[in-house]
């Protein structure tokens, strides 16, 4: 099927932006609750690395309830300085010292003439992962950028999205990619928010007509990467950024009072020449891949069964395929 009007690039992922790489290291394991053992895992780190640093980049949050670190550091200076790292809520300060250290062994001078401020999203996977342990170790950070590769890499229950739900079914890494004219845009989402009715695809109101699993509470969170290669600068990127939101409102989200939806942009450019109008492309190519980015993560992502036998099932395919058929959203 095809989602919006533009074209998707060649890997329709993140990767289609030159020298952007994705890496992720997944933690599952099955223990007995603490303090016996470490609890149920079902967990992870994701990073994002970019083919140069530091570059020039910008954030928007349309819901506050989350972290991303690093995020006043760009506000201020307009440069992302680090890869960006998702992994569950409680497993930040984990992963912030496992960037550190990748970050001091790229270059000798970090922590004696310089300093970092790695930049870390989180989303919270407590439903199916038990909270209470951090299982997330730093040395994992180091091996999910040592083993980031371009296209293909895995999406869904992978990596930072191990644990997470989306709109109902089992939710996760996804992405997907839209040519801007001469230039490309790739969207990176960890996808953790909404209820189950809400879920639109392609503009059909699927949830209304498949039960999913609602939890108790509908917030989640989602954190948005968008990578492109056209020139634009740090303001101009922060407008992007923001574009993030409406990708997310085409797939049902409405930013519940506990969801945290974070964004960050950055160019590979240097220099900065598309302004004003010259954004628009830009704007709707970050709309569509968007929205694709999280239909992709429900799309991968399979049956997870995780702490307390609690199960987050992956949205059927062939019962979505048919409901799309029937409103002639399939070509």
């Amino acid at each position: 099927m095809r989602i919006g009007e533009l074209e998707p690039g060649p890997s329709d992922s993140i990767a289609d932006v030159p020298g952007v790489r994705v890496g992720h290291v997944t933690v599952w394991r099955d223990e007995p609750d603490p303090p016996e053992g470490r609890g149920v895992a079902r967990t992870g780190v994701t990073a994002i690395v970019p083919p140069s640093l530091p570059l020039p980049a910008g954030v928007a949050v349309l819901n506050g309830a989350g972290e991303l670190t690093g995020s006043h550091e760009i506000r201020e200076w307009g440069l992302l300085e680090t890869p960006v790292y998702l992994t569950s809520t409680h497993a930040v300060g984990r992963v912030y010292d496992g960037a550190i250290e990748v970050a001091v062994r790229g270059d000798p001078l970090v922590g004696v003439e310089e300093f970092v401020i790695p930049v870390v999203g989180e989303c919270d996977d407590g439903h199916l992962s038990d909270a209470r342990t951090v299982h997330v170790e730093r040395d994992d950070v180091g091996r999910a950028v040592e083993e980031a590769s371009g296209w293909p890499f895995a999406e869904g229950a992978v990596g930072a999205g191990t644990g997470m739900s989306c709109l109902g079914w089992k939710g996760g890494i996804g992405s997907a990619s839209r040519a801007a004219g001469d230039h490309v845009v790739g969207v990176l989402v960890l996808a953790n928010f909404g209820s189950t009715r809400q879920l639109t695809v392609a503009g059909v109101p699927v949830g209304r007509a498949i039960t999913g699993s609602d939890r108790p509470k509908p917030g989640g969170s989602c954190i948005g990467v968008v990578a492109t290669d056209a020139p634009i600068g740090s303001a101009s990127l922060e407008r992007v950024a923001r574009r993030v939101g409406l990708g997310l409102a085409r797939t049902g989200s409405v930013a519940h009072h506990g969801s945290g939806e974070i964004f960050v942009a950055f160019s590979t450019a240097r220099g900065a020449s598309l302004e004003g109008r010259g954004l628009d492309p830009l704007f709707a190519a970050t709309v569509e891949a968007t929205e694709e980015a999280v239909l992709n993560a429900l799309w991968a992502a399979p049956d997870v069964t995780g702490r307390e036998g609690r199960v987050e099932r992956g949205l059927p395919h062939d019962e979505v395929l048919e409901l799309l058929r029937t409103h002639g959203a399939l070509a």
